[in-house]
């Protein structure tokens, strides 16, 4: 039986920014940003380069402080958590960064299982055998485990990002441009393992991208950035048609329009 509405209702959103604004050089690259992801939802953030789609995730992540403004999960306000209270918020999310981030000198399983080993202390062969299955639910066999970065594709790097992301099966994983600097079809491998994922752990994702296909695929809902704030926001679905300025000339690409080259 499903629950009463008013009991859903009363449950919090997984993750809230609430005012958040962030400065650089004397620029507001957040303005203000408001944003609610309800557990088990999948929303992305689009916008252009430089709009703040990367620092908003830092933000939301605890990577970044924000300048004004607060970030709660699960209606617990995290803003401002140090020392073993910012690491066991740290334990509920998963990130997979551009580019990978991966660390060139430790093996592949050690990289998927760095947290594992160095923040949750778990015996080593234990993690090992957790980021084997890791690499293996992303489709890497066993054999890459004791393989480096440098001898992978840029494809294959990106799937250790991936497992290394999920690995300790975290509450909110966090998408860093998955798709960046691959061709259509590993791009499309990504976007599905970040379904699958994301549907096997039952968790909220929160990702950025440029890519408007990855957009439409692993998105629930779309929010769109810009000027440092939150200008539309919708079903996956309706980004085609939203009837928003700003939202159909970022998904025409068309040079004339509210959006401004560069900004």
């Amino acid at each position: 039986m499903s629950p009463p509405a008013a009991s859903l209702a009363d449950v919090p959103p997984r993750l809230e920014l609430k005012g958040v604004r962030k400065v650089f050089n004397g620029r507001a690259v957040l303005d203000g940003v408001d944003l609610t992801v309800a557990p088990g939802r999948s929303l992305v953030i689009i916008g252009g380069s430089g709009e703040g789609k990367s620092v908003t995730i830092k933000i939301a992540a605890g990577l970044m402080r924000p300048d004004a403004g607060k970030v709660f999960i699960d209606g617990k306000d995290v803003t401002k958590l140090r020392g073993a209270a910012q690491r066991k918020r740290a334990g509920q999310l998963g990130f997979l960064f551009q580019g990978a981030a991966l660390f060139d000198s430790l093996s592949v399983w050690q990289n998927v299982a760095f947290r594992l080993v160095n923040a949750d202390k778990t015996p080593r062969d234990e993690a090992r055998a957790a980021a084997i299955a890791a690499l293996e639910r992303v489709g890497l066999s066993k054999a890459v485990a004791d393989q480096y970065p440098g001898e992978l594709s840029g494809g294959m790097q990106k799937r250790v990002g991936l497992a290394r992301a999920v690995v300790a099966h975290p509450e909110i994983i966090f998408f860093d441009e998955p798709t960046t600097g691959l061709d259509p079809i590993n791009a499309d491998v990504i976007n599905n393992l970040i379904v699958e994922e994301v549907k096997r752990l039952g968790c909220t994702a929160v990702s950025i991208t440029h890519d408007l296909v990855s957009a439409r695929k692993i998105g629930d809902e779309i929010a769109m950035l810009h000027h440092g704030k939150i200008v539309w926001r919708g079903a996956a679905s309706e980004m085609d048609h939203s009837g928003d300025p700003y939202v159909e000339q970022f998904v025409s690409g068309r040079a004339t329009g509210p959006i401004t080259a560069g900004g």
